[in-house]
């Protein structure tokens, strides 16, 4: 199971239900994908595809949504 937190700029913001505790949050792009941290700080774990430019905006992102991500996260995995 991967419960879409958001879409917004052409990405798609998830989580996978069985992986590790560690917060951080997928993302889906047209070309690939993406994984970032969100603790202790925010940055790129991993990537398979985006572009620089695409990297960037999906960071953005995610600060903007920092909060939102982090609502979902305990509300998926501490539910």
């Amino acid at each position: 199971m991967s419960p879409t937190i958001f879409r917004e700029g052409g990405f798609r913001f998830y989580f996978f239900s069985r992986e590790e505790p560690r917060i951080h949050v997928h993302v889906h792009g047209q070309n690939g994908e993406a994984k970032f941290w969100l603790e202790p700080e925010v940055k790129l774990a991993q990537n398979y595809g985006l572009s620089p430019k695409e990297l960037s905006e999906a960071l953005s992102l995610i600060k903007e949504y920092e909060y939102d991500i982090h609502t979902a996260w305990r509300r998926h995995f501490h539910s």
